[in-house]
């Protein structure tokens, strides 16, 4: 995951507050949003269309770690494991 500066995820984070999506579809909708706009304002390459790649499948794993593995631990504790 990227740690950008304090000042840096303060004002991004004041500009997504207007963005609350509501469904999957519409969570997908602002995802996809982001990235057309992140490469409209690049130089369109590989490098760019990598990069949102990358960017991407980082923060898919990041929630994976940080939010699916806690999720997935309690459920073991509560309703027992598989194996």
């Amino acid at each position: 995951m990227p740690y950008l500066k304090k000042f840096e995820k303060a004002h991004l984070d004041q500009l997504l507050l207007d963005v609350i999506p509501l469904t999957p579809g519409q969570l997908n909708f602002c995802i996809t949003r982001l990235c057309q706009i992140y490469i409209r304002h690049s130089v369109k390459s590989y490098e760019t269309l990598n990069a949102v790649m990358g960017a991407l499948s980082c923060a898919q794993n990041e929630f994976y770690r940080r939010v699916v593995v806690p999720y997935e631990q309690a459920k073991i504790v509560e309703n027992g494991d598989v194996y």
